[in-house]
C-alpha cells in the first residue's frame, strides 16, 4: 500500500486519526486477517476467526455465534461504509456476507471477508508504532481513547520515542503516560513489546492496533490491526511477499495522495514525497499564517516496478494536478532525500513550465530539497525560487503568494 513511514509528531488542524488513516491506504498494507496472522506469531491475543471467500462457506463456520463480519480491504472507514456487520445465526451471516462482498469501499471490493468471534470489551485503546522522521527513531503511540468511531486528537495521544536499543522500559513508559494502572500496565506493555518485535523483525513502516479491547481483569485483545510494509525490504521477507505479491505485480497508484482543503481563500499548494513530510509541511505552513488550497504526496521511487511512473514523471504530473486549482498562486515543492538525480528533477520542472508561456496563468514554484541536492538550474526567477531551508521556502511561498 503506499505506505510511507509516518511522522506522528506532527499534527495540524485536523484530528490525528484522520491523518493516520489517510496515510494507511496504500497497496503495501496488509489486510486485517494477514496482520492478525503476524499478531498470532508473536503472541498478541486475537479472536478466533475464519477467512471467508464465498458467503456459502459460512454454512460450515467453525466459530460460535454471535460473530462479526469484516470487509477485507486496504482502506479505512469500513464501519461507516457498512463493511462491518454483526450476525447471530447462519442465515443472517450469509446475507451480511453477500452485502459486504458487493459493497465497494472507496472503490475497492473485498475478495475476502473475515468472520470473527464477537468480543465485549470494557474499554478500547489505541496503540501504534511509526517512524518519527525528525528524530529518525521509532515512536510508540498510545491513547485510552480508541475504537473505530473515535477521532484521536493530539492532546489524547501519548508518545514515546525509542532513542536507544528497545527494552520493556519504553513500553511501560507509554502505558504510564496513558494513565494505566495495575494489571493493565502489564498486559498492555506486553502487547507493545510484541508489536515492536514485529515492527523491527519485518522492516515495517507502521503497525497499529485500534482498538485494543481490554476487560476489567486486564485481559487484552487486538480487535483490529493495520500493518504497513516497507516494499523496499520485501526481498528479506518471503511470507510477506506471498501475501501481497512482489512490487512488480502490485504497481502503485502514480499519485497516491491528493487532497483539497476547505479553505475558501486558500492560494498555496504543497507537493512532497511522503505522507508524513506532506502533512508536516502543511502544519508548518498553517503555523506561518499560510492558507493552503491543496496538497499532494508523490510517494517514493519504485525502481523495481517497470510498470510504474518514474519519480520525475510523477513530479511533473503532480505539479500539473495541483496547478489545476485556479486559486493556487504558489506551489511549494518539498522533497525528502535524494529521490532521483537532480537533473531528472530539473527536466521534470522544465517540462511543467513549458506547458504554459510565462505570460499565462501558472503558479510560482518554490523548491526545497531536504537531504539531497535541490534541483537548482537556470530557471526564470519570476517563475521559480529555490530555498536553502524549509523556513526560507515557507517565507518565500507566503511572500510570492501575496505579490501575485
Amino acid at each position: 500500500m503506499q505506505i510511507v513511514a509516518l511522522i506522528a509528531a506532527n499534527f495540524g488542524k485536523s484530528g490525528y486519526n484522520d491523518r493516520y488513516w489517510a496515510f494507511s491506504t496504500t497497496q503495501m498494507d496488509l489486510l486485517e486477517y494477514q496482520a492478525k496472522e503476524l499478531f498470532r506469531q508473536v503472541g498478541i491475543p486475537v479472536l478466533p476467526s475464519q477467512k471467508i471467500n464465498y458467503p456459502q462457506e459460512l454454512k460450515a463456520l467453525k466459530i460460535p455465534y454471535p460473530i462479526v463480519l469484516k470487509s477485507q480491504v486496504r482502506v479505512g472507514g469500513r464501519a461507516k461504509a457498512g463493511g462491518i456487520k454483526f450476525a447471530g445465526n447462519t442465515i443472517d451471516a450469509v446475507a451480511a456476507a453477500q452485502a459486504i462482498f458487493h459493497l465497494p469501499i472507496r472503490g475497492e471490493y473485498p475478495e475476502v471477508v473475515l468472520a470473527e468471534a464477537k468480543y465485549n470489551a470494557k474499554r478500547e485503546f489505541y496503540l501504534a508504532i511509526v517512524l518519527d522522521r525528525s528524530a529518525r527513531r521509532p515512536m510508540l503511540l498510545g491513547s485510552t481513547q480508541g475504537g473505530i468511531h473515535v477521532n484521536v486528537t493530539r492532546e489524547q495521544m501519548q508518545e514515546v520515542v525509542v532513542r536507544d536499543q528497545f527494552s520493556p522500559f519504553y513500553a511501560r513508559r507509554l502505558t504510564q503516560k496513558m494513565g494505566l494502572t495495575g494489571e493493565a500496565i502489564e498486559s498492555v506493555s506486553s502487547v507493545i513489546e510484541k508489536m515492536y518485535q514485529l515492527f523491527f523483525q519485518n522492516d515495517l513502516d507502521s503497525i497499529e492496533i485500534n482498538p485494543l479491547g481490554i476487560r476489567s481483569n486486564g485481559e487484552v485483545m487486538a480487535l483490529d490491526g493495520k500493518v504497513a510494509v516497507n516494499d523496499d525490504a520485501l526481498d528479506r521477507h518471503a511470507t510477506l511477499v506471498s501475501w501481497i505479491g512482489t512490487p512488480d505485480k502490485t504497481p502503485p497508484t502514480p499519485l497516491p495522495f491528493d487532497r483539497e482543503i476547505a479553505e475558501p481563500d486558500g492560494n498555496l499548494a504543497i507537493v512532497c514525497n511522503g505522507a508524513g513530510l506532506t502533512l508536516a509541511t502543511l502544519d508548518l505552513l498553517y503555523q506561518a499564517g499560510g492558507k493552503p488550497a491543496n496538497f499532494l504526496n508523490l510517494g517514493r521511487d519504485f525502481p523495481a516496478r517497470p510498470t510504474a511512473l518514474s519519480f520525475a514523471e510523477r513530479l511533473e504530473a503532480g505539479l500539473v494536478r495541483v496547478s489545476e486549482n485556479p486559486r493556487v498562486k504558489v506551489v511549494l515543492v518539498n522533497l525528502l532525500g535524494s529521490v532521483t538525480a537532480p537533473d531528472c528533477l530539473r527536466k521534470a520542472i522544465e517540462r511543467y513550465l513549458e506547458r504554459q508561456s510565462p505570460s499565462g496563468r501558472q503558479p510560482h514554484l518554490v523548491l526545497y530539497g531536504v537531504g539531497g541536492e535541490a534541483p537548482e538550474a537556470s530557471f526564470d526567477a519570476e517563475r521559480v525560487s529555490t530555498a536553502a531551508t524549509l523556513e526560507e521556502a515557507i517565507d518565500l511561498s507566503l511572500t510570492r503568494a501575496k505579490s501575485r
